[in-house]
């Protein structure tokens, strides 16, 4: 499955046929903590946090949808800082039978790129 872009994801963003998730620390999603590489800190408009960290404690498929609430089918984008916390969850996340794909650009991109 293709990598989402910048420019997929904001033309997408209005769209309610997909979730856009975080799976930075709840501090990252919440601005609190981030690095101090970006111009701003925060969240993409719309997104839901889901640490990394949490979805890691699952055991197996059932665990991750539970965790995830979501039905099968429902298109899942991950991003993350840089593109590497939400390139594992986008593969933890297809094993687990969703559409999930990863926006490499990240927030880092995204933080530089676009003002929400």
């Amino acid at each position: 499955m293709a990598d989402v872009t910048l420019e997929e994801l904001r033309r997408r963003l209005g769209d309610h046929d997909f979730v856009l998730l975080d799976v930075r620390t709840r501090p990252e999603f919440d601005g609190e903590a981030g690095a101090h590489c970006d111009p701003r800190q925060g969240h993409i408009l719309g997104a839901v946090s889901l640490p990394l960290d949490r979805l890691l404690e699952c055991r197996g498929a059932d665990d991750v949808r539970a965790l995830v609430g979501l039905a099968e089918g429902v298109e899942v984008i991950a991003y993350c800082h840089s593109g590497s916390r939400s390139g594992f969850a986008a593969q933890v996340l297809q094993g687990a039978g969703y559409e999930a794909r990863n926006y490499p650009g990240s927030w880092h991109e995204w933080s530089r790129a676009v003002s929400d």
